[in-house]
């Protein structure tokens, strides 16, 4: 239990027992749980469309709302503050590995990362107003898919940043446990059918262009690119979705 109570505290702000110091090893294979932590986040998303449809039937642009911002309390802006990181490193690094990194530090937020924030959550808002009309189940696919494919980040790209959690995660990774998870969800993704497909072909899509920026520029990943590409690949889902 103690891995997924790790994956819950760091991922949301979902309350959980305080579990003290544990080892390493035990933080490493929280990872494992991630796409866990998704579904109990969409299950939660999900269940509080059917309460606001209730309160507010047919208002769909008010739900779309609502949702968005339960989604956001959720996670307590974490991946949001990743992706603002990564906006203003990009812009202002200069294509400066050194300066990209140490601008991801920096804890105000510039032009670049607003406008980002801004823009990625308007399109968050009209994929989740179209989807919860004809597909809801959406809201549980798009938080379980973008925490998989932090699996397939760690598996796949270099931790360039000492210290921290990634540094932990990656250290005691396990590869056989990974690979097994990232199949059942891909083939559970196509079990869905058409709409499974698009996922999966979408998510892919997006995931190898945003890696391959993190590589080019970086030489790998941080936790700062790791937020930023749940937040793009959620997109990427409830975009899929509606297509």
């Amino acid at each position: 239990m103690q891995p997924i109570i790790i994956a819950m505290q760091f991922m949301t702000r979902i309350p959980m027992p305080n579990i003290g110091v544990v080892d390493n090893s035990i933080v490493g294979k929280s990872i494992l749980y991630y796409p866990l932590v998704g579904v109990v986040m969409g299950g939660l998303i999900w269940m509080m469309q059917v309460v606001f449809n209730w309160l507010w039937p047919d208002q769909w642009g008010i739900q779309a709302a609502l949702l968005l911002a339960v989604w956001c309390l959720l996670t307590g802006g974490l991946h949001l503050d990743g992706l603002a990181d990564s906006a203003d490193a990009w812009v202002g690094g200069l294509g400066s590995k050194e300066r990209t990194l140490a601008l991801m530090k920096d804890p105000t937020c510039g032009p670049a990362a607003v406008t980002l924030l801004v823009l990625l959550l308007l399109i968050k808002y009209a994929a989740i107003e179209n989807l919860i009309k004809s597909y809801p189940i959406g809201l549980v696919l798009a938080p379980v898919v973008a925490r998989g494919t932090l699996l397939l980040l760690f598996l796949t790209t270099r931790y360039v940043r000492e210290g921290g959690l990634g540094e932990i995660l990656t250290q005691h990774l396990s590869v056989g446990a990974c690979t097994c998870l990232l199949v059942i969800l891909s083939v559970s993704l196509m079990l869905l059918g058409e709409i499974g497909f698009q996922v999966l072909l979408l998510t892919l899509l997006f995931f190898i262009a945003l890696r391959h920026l993190m590589i080019r520029r970086i030489g790998g990943t941080t936790g700062d690119t790791a937020g930023a590409l749940v937040e793009v690949i959620e997109m990427a889902v409830l975009m899929a979705v509606i297509i």
